[in-house]
């Protein structure tokens, strides 16, 4: 049996990718075969497409490290799942197409009333957020948190999920549209770096304490300005670097400021402790089933699509998830 798949097959970027019928694989030991309903975008994919990510896949591959579908056969040993049960989960590359195969303990179940785009879309940015503001940074109810780039889909996911940890969130953007966006989804403060100096706008923000925890997207210049405003032992958390462009960070601010800048590297954290991902996937769920998170769907688009989604992730027009639906029948 064949399946659409959309194929990179050079490292020349989102526009290289093809579309192509492939054959059905079939789960091996301890893997599950899942009917995709859907997909979603992140940046990350903008850049494995590159050959610019962490993970450089084996060619050719399919994009897309979040799914949503049903099991739909059971390799040996695979025992959790049951066919025809609903599921979601984080497997790296490969959900852009109508099948693909799992490994069990990456697969979540979905509760009825969560849809598929919403489930699709919650493992790599919410996971990330929820991994690194309670794993990685133990934010406290209480402290304060700045999340740059807070209109994306990954920064929306911070502001979120550090709402509902009971953090006052500062959103920080580039223009008043994209932080209309951030209030509406649960920002108490809002900070537009480019009418405002991004070190000073923290500090006036918090009373010049500073903030306790940076949520950093972008990288590049404003990377240091928000290590300049944390407060005592502060946590500037490495999540990515949308805008290109890695920061160097002068060691001596991390001394005086008594703070930390810790990595947030989500993708490997799964591989090394699959439980506590299935846990923090399944608090998450809960969340979104309780009406508690709302994920914000910028855009749902057929499979065939993915060069637009992609295109809106690179020039950074997205204020919410993109994802993709396979046409299957």
């Amino acid at each position: 049996m064949q399946m659409k798949a959309v194929l990179c097959k050079s490292l020349d970027g989102p526009e290289a990718l093809e579309v192509a019928d492939i054959e059905v694989p079939k789960p091996d030991k301890g893997e599950v075969l899942v009917r995709i309903s859907a997909c979603a975008l992140n940046f990350m994919d903008t850049l494995v497409t590159r050959g610019k990510y962490q993970y450089k896949p084996e060619l050719p591959f399919s994009p897309s490290g979040e799914i949503c579908g049903t099991v739909e056969a059971l390799g040996k040993g695979a025992e959790r799942l049951k066919q025809g049960e609903r599921v979601m989960g984080y497997i790296g590359w490969g959900g852009a197409r109508e099948f693909a195969v799992v490994p069990e303990d990456r697969l979540v179940p979905v509760p009825d009333g969560v849809s598929d785009a919403v489930a699709a879309g919650l493992s790599i940015t919410y996971g990330t957020a929820l991994h690194g503001l309670r794993d990685r940074a133990q934010l406290a109810a209480g402290e304060t948190l700045a999340v740059l780039g807070a209109s994306g889909g990954a920064g929306l996911a911070a502001v979120e999920i550090g709402r509902l940890l009971g953090a006052h969130v500062i959103a920080v953007a580039s223009s008043d549209e994209k932080l209309a966006v951030c209030r509406d989804n649960g920002a108490e403060f809002t900070l537009n770096y480019k009418t405002t100096d991004l070190r000073t706008g923290l500090k006036d923000l918090t009373g010049g304490k500073g903030v306790d925890v940076v949520y950093d997207c972008v990288g590049g210049d404003h990377a240091e300005a928000a290590v300049r405003a944390t407060a005592w032992n502060g946590r500037f958390l490495v999540v990515g670097f949308a805008s290109g462009d890695i920061p160097k960070l002068p060691l001596n601010l991390l001394l005086l400021k008594g703070c930390a800048a810790l990595g947030v590297f989500w993708g490997r954290s799964v591989d090394e402790d699959a439980s506590r991902y299935r846990e923090n996937m399944a608090l998450l769920m809960n969340w979104v089933h309780q009406g508690q998170l709302t994920p914000r769907i910028d855009k749902t688009l057929p499979l065939t699509d993915v060069h637009e989604g992609l295109r809106m992730l690179t020039n950074r027009s997205a204020t919410g998830k993109i994802v993709l639906v396979p046409a299957q029948g």
